[in-house]
């Protein structure tokens, strides 16, 4: 069995002189250092624009790229824009995500280099032919001239897409709908290119699939019949988690929930195509919050909990065995964490995609915790230190006071039983340890956030779930991490325990 490790950053993440990681030399450059630490896998957060509370998880879009991370330097090489016309778009480069601002100014400077675009060119004519992103583009263009408003308050004849409506407004807004178009032509020109540049070092990528759609999003507004919604195209119903441990009233998610009697009768096209585009894009895909295929937690809408929501089946297994029987065999990360029912665990087995393991919840139930890498029963999962909802290591840690003795004795009794001899002294000593578990373990794959590679500490938490804060989705990995001893510390553990597969020519 061919084992393998990478790291988890989001784009966004990335360090760079305007306000957000970018496509870029940036993300260039973290991929010559994912080669020379021995990395063959950068697992990323969903590449669409982001949307309420600035999440990637609450998208206008499920399969379009964020404008945000088209590289304005780039645009530069293409003759699309002056180095002096980006220069007041210029911040301190590992500066945090003002997605305020950026929503204010970014748009201006794209619509500058649209205007010198020849959109005679061969590929985007093609792209147009192809009517790649038609759907998502008009939706943009409408919201502008609606105040950014949700597509649910829009002007009937808008918000039910009355066919007259839609022709008189694609007359009167062609440039406007053009734009879009091109962003997205332009998102995906950068992002071939990076995918090609990591393909050719051996290093694949890893997206990230959220299993819900936003209720404002293209999906909601061109399909309406796919999720439950009224007469009003208001939902019936909401997603969301049971009351647990972690909360008394749960979780109230808010995403519209699927009609999978309608899907089902369909033959499951547009979850066909939306992981057809996945592939595309990735060469990896992670499906969020896989188990609520089996069944899935569903809260009337406009209760203020989930306390109020029922269990409702879905089509489980069902549903990978007709797409694959169309798409054939994906490459697919189930993520299935939290308490598993036996029909969750039942339909994991059947479609058979390797499942995660988190560290930071390995040492809280005993040794015979599913997360504590001596239990793990198959090589057939990935194993993280932490994902982007928790903290990082580093901050986990810190923040356990009068527990971290305990932890780092159960850390120790963890290392022993893998039979690895690691000094366990400092906070930094235990993160190193954590790190050489994952790496040493099973899994046939070990991801480590960037972050904990760095000993970053709580600052550097991608997101806090159920909270509002500017803080989420905003840290940026600082410049410096292009280490040459980090990367060959990195490279040294990943030989160690047989995952370093990468090409470094440089």
């Amino acid at each position: 069995m061919t084992k393998h490790s990478g790291v988890l950053l989001h784009i966004a993440s990335l360090p760079g002189k305007y306000g957000i990681g970018s496509l870029g030399k940036e993300a260039h450059d973290f991929v010559d250092f994912l080669a020379r630490s021995g990395q063959s896998l950068w697992q990323v957060l969903p590449l669409v624009p982001t949307g309420y509370g600035d999440s990637p998880y609450q998208s206008a879009c499920t399969t379009a790229g964020s404008e945000y991370f088209i590289d304005l330097e780039y645009l530069v090489k293409d003759g699309l824009l002056s180095k002096s016309e980006i220069k007041p778009f210029e911040t301190s480069p590992d500066s945090r995500i003002d997605y305020e601002n950026l929503f204010n100014t970014r748009f201006e400077i794209l619509h500058k280099a649209f205007d010198r675009f020849d959109t005679e060119d061969k590929s985007f004519a093609s792209f147009l032919r192809r009517g790649e992103y038609s759907d998502y583009a008009l939706f943009r263009a409408i919201k502008e001239t609606q105040g950014h408003r949700a597509w649910s308050t829009w002007e009937e004849g808008l918000k039910f897409r009355d066919k007259r409506t839609i022709a008189a407004f694609k007359r009167t807004h062609k440039r406007d709908i053009l734009f879009w178009q091109w962003a997205q032509f332009t998102f995906f020109k950068q992002w071939q290119s990076l995918k090609s540049y990591a393909n050719k070092k051996n290093i694949k990528l890893v997206g990230d699939m959220p299993i819900y759609v936003a209720y404002d999003s293209v999906e909601c507004w061109t399909h309406p019949e796919m999720v439950k919604l009224d007469e009003n195209l208001n939902p019936t119903v909401v997603a969301g988690c049971p009351p647990d441990a972690f909360s008394e009233t749960g979780q109230l998610w808010g995403n519209p929930v699927y009609d999978w009697e309608y899907m089902k009768a369909d033959g499951y096209y547009w979850w066909k195509a939306r992981l057809k585009k996945c592939f595309e894009i990735y060469d990896i895909v992670r499906i969020d919050h896989f188990r609520g295929f089996d069944r899935y937690w569903e809260i009337p809408f406009g209760d203020k909990t989930a306390k109020g929501g029922k269990w409702v089946d879905g089509p489980s297994s069902a549903i990978f065995e007709e797409i694959e029987r169309s798409c054939g065999k994906m490459d697919v990360i189930a993520e299935d964490l939290g308490i598993l029912d036996d029909s969750a665990r039942e339909m994991f087995a059947k479609v058979g995609y390797p499942g995660m393991k988190v560290l930071q919840f390995a040492f809280d139930s005993g040794d015979g915790n599913e997360y504590l890498p001596h239990n793990y029963k198959s090589d057939n999962c990935v194993v993280y230190t932490g994902t982007h909802d928790n903290d990082t290591l580093m901050g986990y840690i810190g923040m356990l006071g009068d527990r971290k003795e305990w932890f780092v004795s159960e850390v120790r009794a963890e290392l022993e039983r893998m039979k690895l001899s690691f000094k366990v002294e400092s906070d930094e000593d235990v993160c190193d340890a954590i790190i050489a578990l994952g790496m040493a373990s099973k899994a046939k794959i070990c991801i480590i956030p960037m972050q904990d590679w760095l000993k970053i500490g709580g600052e550097g938490r991608i997101n806090l779930p159920g909270t509002l804060s500017t803080e989420n989705w905003s840290y940026r990995i600082p410049q410096k991490y292009n280490d040459p001893a980090l990367a060959i510390k990195m490279r040294e553990i990943t030989s160690a325990y047989g995952r370093s597969h990468t090409i470094d020519d440089n």
